[in-house]
């Protein structure tokens, strides 16, 4: 980097925590306080549109997580993450993290993790953390709802909200009563994380919501289409006519 300031946001719900940051780094040249945010939702607001070099982030936070928050940005800052949770630690560090602080953690620490930051930020390397974010949602034993972002506004869906699940090449397609959003993702990972007794692979491009299913009609020679209940259907695969079969006992 130059030798401007190094901006930063520090996202945290608890004040002390956003307090002892600040404090910790008053004693750094070269680095600027820009934004203080005590939720995700203000988070990526504030990096939108400040566009922050570094971010001081906790992880397990009300309304979305960290996690989630990294996920809806645009374009991801340098990230330390500041948490009193340990689990992620191991993995943010092999995913190139600026560093992992682990509360309560000393003045010592903090340092260290400081010098890590400006020598990543020096060297201009880019934060490869969507692994890490992939990580995190992995250790989801089950969703138990979606985070999508419209513009500058961030939805919050339960997953019984969910009609169906649309794959658009490195994005999947969400539908809602309230509209359909895009999020980068793959179909694997829903398959694998929505809850089994409600949500079926009907088609290599489709996961439906079985509330959502009203009847299978034959389509063209041995195929089939599920007939949703808010209107429209869905082709159904042959692995996907099988998974139905199974699941819906008939």
């Amino acid at each position: 980097m130059s030798n401007t300031n190094i901006r930063v946001i520090i996202i945290d719900d608890e004040e002390p925590a956003r307090v002892i940051i600040r404090s910790f780094l008053e004693k750094y040249a070269g680095f600027e306080v820009i934004s203080e945010c005590e939720n995700g939702f203000e988070g990526i607001k504030m990096i939108n549109e400040q566009n922050p070099d570094l971010i001081f982030l906790d992880i397990k936070m009300p309304k979305i997580t960290g996690f989630e928050m990294l996920e809806l940005l645009d374009k991801i800052p340098a990230v330390i993450f500041s948490t009193a949770y340990d689990e992620f630690a191991i993995k943010a560090f092999e995913m190139n993290a600026a560093d992992y602080l682990l509360k309560p953690y000393s003045k010592e620490r903090f340092h260290h993790a400081i010098q890590k930051a400006k020598e990543k930020l020096g060297h201009e390397q880019s934060q490869k953390l969507q692994p890490l974010i992939d990580y995190a949602k992995d250790q989801e034993t089950e969703l138990n709802r979606i985070v999508v972002r419209y513009g500058s506004k961030i939805h919050i869906f339960p997953t019984s909200e969910l009609h169906y699940i649309e794959a658009q090449d490195d994005y999947v397609k969400f539908f809602f009563q309230k509209g359909s959003f895009l999020k980068q993702g793959t179909m694997k990972y829903y398959e694998e994380h929505l809850p089994s007794n409600d949500f079926v692979r009907i088609h290599r491009s489709y996961i439906l919501n079985l509330n959502q299913l009203l009847r299978l009609e034959p389509f063209e020679k041995e195929s089939f289409v599920v007939v949703l209940k808010v209107g429209g259907n869905l082709p159904v695969s042959r692995s996907g006519y099988s998974r139905l079969k199974e699941v819906l006992n008939f």
